[in-house]
């Protein structure tokens, strides 16, 4: 190989290393990746520049919108409500993967499973019922959903153009359908026959704070009046008496670790942590005040309501701390106490930098509630209040989708046009505002795939996909074209869940098409492989944003995904063995 094949080799497996140890944002990981590839003059600036030109990222921009629009017209509330009554767990499982498997090859898989998850909360928590049964199968439905349409899923909207690139016809919206519905047959019977017995069978309420949604830290300033002043903690006994328990003391700019020998002051403030509600009460009963730094102290005479919000993936909050989202001025909210999940804070809460899965507990103004459910950046995990939107919208709304779902599947026009006039469409008709959308805009993403599309570039211009295709065909030998596909379908799987399913998708079509002209194969069973092997990643809750929604509000381990995804992606990968042949003939 020429150095260019090994410089490049070298950027994908650091970008891989840093893809799967999440120390680094995904869109800053491809960033870098770009910024290698130009240094090294391996691609010219305008080969590094296509990606943001590239008609997968102007199409996924604008199916954000189209998403957004249906979801903030209030077209899913019937379905909602329909789901609500539902009582028995089982049933609940079952119905919501009927609904969010068709409903996830036209909307975005995020939205729709921050849309379900507090109702999926709400309903276990009405039968007694751990959410771990529940909420795994949803996520997992939402990607079996996302890879029947061209469009359900940013993956593969990248498979086609990049086939495309390749000499290959465009793939149509319904080109993966006629596959995609028999997977999501088989998995939705595998979850309810074989996968319920592998999910955990109850999160234990009592576990330490990595197990549950509900150990949270928060301020409490000793007040004159408190029984609490001139006692020590230890002679409080605060964890016997109340169930909480003291991390800190702050005493002014000092900072005391073990403070249970410390005799408290007036404005002495303690870092506690519990149960919300054996916090509130044990406030209540020593006489103290929650004391967060940017508290709310006006009184005005509006009703207040608690909010339970938790971080979404990909969220701009993401690394922010409390001054920078200032979330007092935008919803006039008090943060009054922080969950994280698997670790006890002990960080002042101003000087928390948040992630993925924290649960703020906010006090809001009754008014401003609708406006917080509104916000993308988090998922409200408490009962959510019917928003009552006009009725007329969401006809508007769907009307909208099905046009453009129409107008691209009978070819009238290409994909990114009539999802461009889809998202016109319903701005001019307010199903969304007119910041929203900007608001609402997944720019992780776009950023990812306009700056990762070069790499593949790279990896054909180099040599480097001859070299990869060459060792791969050493390994399959004279074992036909079956056996080359069955290599494309794991290395992509395998690929995905270290790396995410987009830059999996890039690094692996370019090696498809080339492994199926190896041995004189039609390429597009190949790029089917791709696309499904790179769409369905069940096996760890970082491999796809809905199993990392999951992951922290369901309470599970890492292990639970493998011991219910393992066996999954093998009957996917086994069912495609025999049916993509079939329906792509080599």
């Amino acid at each position: 190989m020429t150095w260019q094949a090994w410089a490049t080799a070298a950027i994908i497996v650091f970008a891989m290393a840093l893809f799967a140890s999440e120390k680094v944002r995904i869109d800053i990981v491809a960033l870098i990746a770009l910024a290698l590839l130009m240094v090294l003059r391996i691609v010219t600036p305008e080969e590094a520049l296509s990606g943001f030109s590239n008609e997968a990222t102007v199409t996924v921009a604008a199916m954000f919108a189209l998403s957004l629009g249906i979801e903030r017209s209030g077209a899913l509330e019937p379905l909602i409500r329909l789901l609500s009554r539902i009582r028995k767990p089982w049933l609940l499982t079952l119905g919501m993967m009927l609904a969010i498997a068709p409903l996830g090859a036209f909307i975005k898989n995020i939205a729709l499973v921050a849309t379900f998850l507090p109702l999926a909360l709400r309903v276990c928590a009405r039968s007694g019922t751990s959410p771990a049964r529940v909420l795994m199968p949803m996520a997992y439905a939402a990607q079996m959903g996302g890879v029947c349409t061209l469009i359900g899923t940013s993956s593969n909207l990248l498979v086609d153009s990049l086939s495309q690139k390749h000499g290959l016809a465009p793939l149509g919206v319904f080109e993966f359908t006629k596959l995609g519905v028999l997977l999501a047959i088989a998995g939705i019977i595998y979850l309810m026959v074989i996968g319920r017995w592998l999910l955990p069978k109850q999160v234990d309420a009592e576990a330490p704070e990595m197990m549950q949604v509900g150990k949270y830290v928060t301020e409490l300033k000793v007040m004159s009046d408190s029984d609490l002043v001139g006692q020590t903690i230890a002679e409080a006994k605060l964890g016997e008496k109340h169930g909480v328990y003291p991390l800190e003391l702050l005493r002014g700019e000092e900072h005391m670790w073990s403070p249970r020998t410390q005799k408290l002051q007036v404005g002495d403030v303690l870092l506690m942590r519990g149960e919300w509600e054996k916090l509130e009460e044990f406030r209540k009963q020593a006489g103290l005040e929650i004391d967060p730094e940017f508290r709310h102290s006006r009184d005005d005479g509006q009703a207040r309501v608690l909010l339970e919000v938790m971080v979404t993936p990909a969220s701009p909050l993401e690394g922010r701390t409390l001054p920078e989202i200032d979330l007092l001025s935008r919803y006039d909210a008090t943060v009054l106490a922080i969950h994280r999940r698997g670790r006890v804070l002990r960080e002042k809460m101003s000087r928390i930098a948040f992630e993925t899965g924290d649960v703020l507990m906010l006090l809001v103004p009754e008014t401003m509630t609708s406006k917080v459910r509104g916000d993308d950046r988090f998922i409200v995990l408490n009962e959510r209040d019917d928003a009552r939107r006009p009725a007329y919208k969401a006809i508007v709304a769907v009307g909208i989708m099905i046009a453009v779902v129409a107008v691209s599947g009978l070819r009238w026009l290409p994909i990114p046009i009539a999802a461009i006039c889809g998202a016109v469409a319903m701005a001019l008709t307010r199903c969304f505002g007119r910041k929203d959308v900007y608001e609402a805009m997944d720019w992780k993403i776009i950023i990812l795939l306009g700056a990762i599309l070069p790499l593949g570039v790279a990896i054909e211009k180099t040599g480097l996909s001859k070299y990869v295709v060459d060792t791969g065909m050493s390994l399959v030998g004279s074992h036909g074209p079956l056996a080359a596909l069955l290599m494309v379908y794991l290395l992509t799987a395998l690929l995905t869940e270290l790396m995410g399913h987009n830059p999996s998708v890039v690094l692996m079509i370019g090696i498809a098409v080339s492994v199926a002209r190896a041995v004189h194969a039609d390429p597009h069973p190949f790029i089917v492989a791709v696309a499904f092997a790179a769409a369905t990643s069940f096996a760890t809750p970082v491999g796809y944003p809905t199993n990392t929604m999951v992951y922290y509000a369901g309470g599970y381990r890492f292990t639970d995904f493998m011991k219910v995804g393992i066996p999954l992606i093998g009957l996917f990968c086994a069912l495609s063995m025999l049916l993509i042949p079939r329906f792509w003939h080599f």
